[in-house]
């Protein structure tokens, strides 16, 4: 079955993640492993190294994704995309160096310019950073987006013209959003709606590139191009997704993360939901 899990925070040291993680009962769970409002974060020391390792091999969590920071934007300008091509290889190393096998990455802006123009920026930089962290075995999840503003891979589509553009390296994949393809106008909230998805994925990208789910419903309506988290259940998508895609033997070892809202025991609360909808399926 999938791997269900949540966001936790690393406040106090990676290593408290787990055990946040581990007191949640999560099976997989997704850190930033530094402050993602920052360009810049210090080395990790071989202690912090050591500390989240161990922390890891303890517990019952069996797979960990990072999100990488939200400055980041390989679609921008060139001083954007400089500092964003830095920000990204820090961010690889430092979860191949904590065991970690894959970064989820939004796919970026074109700030108002040309489309076109934007994709073709987002796969010249990834390409600089994939060569550059070939030494690595971290892979890159490009994560659907809602379509708000300006922003990249609102579609699967577009996600797979950029790996197709990188000769689908092996080291690209998928993060699959539900609240984000939902504000995006997919129809995910139905069992054929999803089932569309997958397809979709599938015949796209493949689904041994998803390597990472996304789930929370959406506060707004379906096709608004809202990027508004809410807990399961509490707005347009329901809950029926997410019981199927709880339970679905296609996506066997995939992190289900959690990103609702962490207010009134969010994460108790919306795990509790997803392990009683996997319960009936």
């Amino acid at each position: 079955m999938p791997l269900l899990g949540a966001h936790v925070s690393a406040a106090g040291g990676l290593y408290r993640a787990v055990e946040r993680a581990d007191a949640l009962g999560c099976e997989a769970m997704q850190i930033f492993t530094r402050n993602p409002l920052q360009w810049h974060g210090g080395a990790l020391s071989d202690g912090e190294t050591d500390a989240f390792r161990r922390a890891l091999l303890s517990s019952g969590v069996k797979r960990v994704v990072s999100h990488s920071s939200y400055l980041i934007n390989l679609a921008g300008d060139d001083e954007a995309r400089r500092r964003s091509e830095e920000a990204l290889k820090r961010e690889i190393e430092r979860s191949y160096q904590l065991g970690i096998d894959a970064v989820v990455l939004h796919p970026g802006s074109s700030k108002g310019g040309d489309a076109a123009s934007a994709r073709g920026k987002l796969i010249a930089s990834l390409r600089k950073v994939l060569d550059a962290t070939d030494n690595t075995r971290t892979s890159v999840l490009l994560e659907t987006m809602a379509g708000q503003g300006y922003t990249l891979g609102s579609s699967v589509d577009e996600l797979a013209f950029v790996i197709e553009a990188l000769d689908w390296d092996t080291r690209l994949g998928v993060c699959a959003d539900l609240c984000h393809l939902f504000g995006a106008g997919l129809d995910v909230g139905t069992a054929a709606g999803y089932e569309r998805l997958v397809s979709s994925l599938e015949k796209h990208v493949g689904l041994e590139r998803v390597g990472c789910w996304h789930i929370s419903d959406n506060k707004g309506e379906r096709g608004a191009r809202l990027d508004r988290h809410e807990h399961l259940g509490e707005g347009g998508i329901g809950l029926v997704p997410f019981g199927i895609l709880a339970a679905d033997p296609r996506f066997e070892t995939t992190p289900v993360i959690l990103e609702t809202p962490k207010k009134d025991a969010g994460d108790e609360r919306n795990l509790a939901i997803l392990r009683k909808l996997r319960g009936y399926m």
